[in-house]
């Protein structure tokens, strides 16, 4: 039975969620997966009545247990769906919003509390998911084009207060889900059919399909103002020896005191296509790798600060080793250099773009 990867679409207000999914479907049913939705349940349980404005608490708390129990039983019915196809054709589990947005609008003792109700933890309940794809709100970078429009449950309504309401939340979801092995952030860099277009890049990597080669914007940096607030994480990077053409990396993220492995290999079919395929292994597997190490390579370490500027989604990697000091800023969406926006607290020491000696796999060559 071929693997059905569930795929989690999540993002805060007005950030282009129902356009994607229309395109995601259209998109892999053209190359002939079976695409299942999970609808967006929050919207459902307030149309069937219930109030996320409401003082009564327990009508409140009522209803985001519902929200949570619906959920997982929508996911699972829908995952169980798809396995009677799988023999016969490759399925896609596409979920509009996933466990982890229920908690970004309540408290943590709550969330804790309803994750125990349903007999799981916070971590079960993150990483049920294969992949988790953010579209950050239009409030943040293109204001121009916010609505409330298409969502008569919305109250985050297009004034500054709303936009600035709309931009807390998505950091807030942004934060919650941050801890997914392959969490990716899809910004307003680009134009929105460029945004869809990313989406689409995303699942196809996690599908396992031939992507083209991009290179994203990098450059050596220096901060020279106040940083805005960012997710900070520890990365140890190691490459194993692999065939001829392949490159297999396997890395160690830091996160909010939480410890994730993620193995990733790379080929090049061709000089324009590569297929990324990528597991997250246990420490036991990861250390046990570790002995694979490739000897003309040396371990990289660095320190990671990933945050959204003016709508943008920015990585400032600070290496430790080997290259110690050696600060890169890289944008993501495939930009072109003249698109991009540097921000004001960093300052351009050389544009770094597709030149290879600042390529993580090069720079742990040992000299």
């Amino acid at each position: 039975m071929r693997d059905i990867k569930r795929i989690v679409l999540t993002g805060g207000p007005c950030a282009g969620k129902t356009t994607a999914l229309v395109r995601v479907t259209e998109h892999f049913s053209n190359m002939g997966y079976k695409v299942f939705t999970v609808p967006e349940v929050p919207t459902m349980v307030t149309q069937a009545g219930w109030n996320y404005l409401t003082e009564n608490k327990s009508f409140y708390y009522e209803g985001e247990l519902v929200i949570l129990q619906l959920q997982l039983m929508l996911e699972d019915s829908i995952m169980r769906m798809a396995q009677t196809l799988a023999a016969e054709q490759p399925c896609v589990v596409i979920c509009d919003r996933g466990t982890m947005d229920i908690s970004a609008y309540i408290s943590e003792e709550m969330w804790e509390d309803l994750a125990q109700k349903v007999g799981s933890t916070t971590e079960q309940l993150i990483r049920r998911y294969d992949a988790v794809l953010h579209l950050v709100t239009a409030a943040d970078g293109a204001e121009q084009f916010y609505t409330t429009a298409n969502n008569a449950q919305r109250y985050e309504q297009a004034n500054e207060e709303g936009l600035r309401i709309a931009r807390t939340l998505d950091r807030k979801v942004l934060d919650a889900w941050s801890k997914h092995p392959h969490f990716r952030v899809i910004d307003n860099n680009s134009d929105f059919d460029r945004k869809l277009d990313r989406v689409l890049e995303e699942i196809s990597q996690v599908l396992e399909l031939p992507l083209p080669v991009k290179e994203e914007c990098k450059y050596i940096v220096e901060i020279v103002g106040p940083m805005p607030e960012s997710i900070e994480s520890e990365i140890t990077q190691t490459y194993l020896v692999a065939d001829p053409g392949c490159e297999v990396r396997l890395r160690r993220r830091r996160i909010y005191g939480q410890t994730i492995n993620i193995l990733t290999s790379t080929r090049y079919p061709s000089q324009t296509e590569k297929l990324i395929t990528e597991r997250q292994v246990n420490n036991s597997l990861y250390e046990s790798m570790l002995q694979q190490a490739d000897p003309y390579r040396a371990t990289i370490r660095k320190h990671r600060r990933s945050f959204i500027w003016q709508g943008h989604y920015y990585e400032l990697d600070t290496y430790v080793e080997p290259k110690a000091d050696l600060m890169i800023l890289e944008t993501k969406g495939g930009l072109c250099h003249e698109e991009v926006c540097i921000p004001p607290f960093l300052k351009v020491v050389e544009n770094i773009t597709g030149n290879k000696n600042y390529y993580n796999y090069n720079l742990a060559l040992r000299r």
